[in-house]
């Protein structure tokens, strides 16, 4: 008998504890009062409609909107029904703000502030060149986005965040613990900041989302180390990804082109990303960029048809290595500024002015690479303006008026020289 009732109460303890789910419009009207009525572990359906509200969301529960993971035109149909619009409230809140444990799952998030068309426009005719760097930009506390992660681990999925005043998704770490949070396959766009923005030391992992047309990068990150991961940066007016103020990211698999700066960026002494395996085309400056000291490590990138460099350093310490710069305006890989780089095993072809420039009082080492262009008058390689670099076991064909052109002090050994035909200049010329 006392088996029995230990076993009765054990499943009556067990249905009392089960994760409820409550609708929204059915059994709340809005998001934020089916919040306030959950406990842990249960989950909020929203059905298709536009909920004119902010949400603050509690530990371990989850929001999400009702359906099957069909596409719509933008991502998911679900997402694009079910729409969070912040225009009602002229407040200081997010959008969204999460919590430890919480999960948003497909919803829309837009109007959370005033997002101004004159402004971006501004901004985007002068390539963000007048933005001020913490104009749009991520903040431990106060920062008004689309959806907000403060200091907690939660999931961000299949949101589509678009036409706020500040940054689409913002990520703020906590100093006293490490932070993970999840943000994959979302969609976040025209934007009054970064489509995806991460500081304050948080390692979120960023994976599989498409950022475009935001104010600022479609992922910055800013003293903090991500993974930044498979996703899609376009047509942002400041880069596809951009690294400042000591982040040291993983970028890896990337896609980023038609930027109106880099395709990925990263500045500032301390900064030191791992960029690698990505693809960077038709940005209108460098496919990959990095100044003010930073130090990043490049390799394995594809970078093609930008219109400067495919990897351009003012003033940066990379190491470049096992890159294919393709058909870029200006370089291959450019170094300007007092820049200190390591160029090793990268393949430069048919890039209009030079395959390699060493400019402005820089210093290369440059390791086995190949170097071709089939036509033109500049050379393949340059060393001018009092720069220095040293030339070994690369292979460099082509060219106009020479193969290397030394207007500062230069090294070479042993390299091998092949010209294009008859006309061809010199193998070494030095000024």
């Amino acid at each position: 008998m006392l088996r029995t009732t230990v076993a009765l109460l054990l499943a009556c303890g067990a249905a009392c504890c089960q994760a409820a789910t409550i609708r929204v419009p059915e059994d709340e009207k809005t998001i934020q009062s089916a919040i306030d009525i959950a406990k842990p572990g249960d989950e909020i359906s929203v059905g298709p409609g536009r909920y004119r509200e902010r949400i603050a969301l509690k530990p371990n529960v989850a929001i999400r909107s009702r359906g099957n993971n069909a596409r719509g035109e933008i991502g998911l149909k679900r997402a694009e029904a079910t729409i969070i619009d912040g225009s009602g409230d002229d407040g200081d809140a997010p959008g969204v703000l999460m919590a430890e444990g919480s999960t948003l799952d497909g919803l829309t998030i837009t109007a959370v502030g005033k997002y101004d068309q004159a402004l971006w426009q501004k901004h985007h005719d002068t390539h963000g060149e007048n933005l001020a760097d913490d104009e749009g930009s991520v903040r431990d506390e106060g920062t008004v986005g689309g959806i907000v992660i403060r200091k907690v681990n939660c999931t961000v999925v299949h949101n589509i965040v678009h036409h706020n005043g500040h940054v689409g998704i913002a990520v703020a770490g906590d100093q006293q613990r490490s932070i993970t949070p999840l943000i994959e396959m979302n969609f976040s766009y025209r934007n009054l900041g970064g489509g995806i923005g991460i500081a304050g030391g948080a390692s979120a992992i960023v994976r599989g989302n498409t950022c475009s047309e935001n104010l600022r990068a479609g992922i910055g990150c800013r003293g903090s180390a991500p993974m930044i991961v498979d996703n899609t940066g376009s047509k942002n007016i400041r880069a596809g990804i951009g690294c400042r103020e000591g982040a040291t990211p993983l970028v890896r698999g990337n896609k980023c082109f038609q930027n109106r700066r880099a395709g990925i960026g990263c500045r500032m002494q301390g900064t030191a990303p791992i960029i690698e395996g990505n693809e960077c085309y038709q940005n209108d400056m460098a496919g990959i960029g990095s100044r003010d000291d930073a130090a990043p490590i490049i390799r394995d990138n594809h970078c093609h048809h930008n219109k400067m460099a495919g990897i351009g350093c003012d003033g940066s310490k990379p190491i470049i290595v096992g890159n294919q710069c393709r058909e870029n305006e200006m370089a291959g890989i450019g170094l300007r500024g007092q820049a200190s780089a390591t160029i090793q095993d990268n393949h430069c072809i048919e890039n209009k002015l030079v395959a390699i420039g060493v400019t402005a009082q820089s210093t290369a080492r440059i390791n086995g690479n190949r170097l071709t262009r089939t036509g033109g008058v500049p050379p393949i390689i340059a060393v001018k303006d009092q720069s220095s670099a040293t030339i070994l076991g690369s292979e460099i064909s082509g060219g106009g008026v020479a193969a290397v052109l030394v207007q500062g002090q230069a090294t070479s050994s042993p390299c091998t020289f092949a010209g294009a035909g008859e006309k061809q200049g010199n193998a070494v010329w030095v000024w």
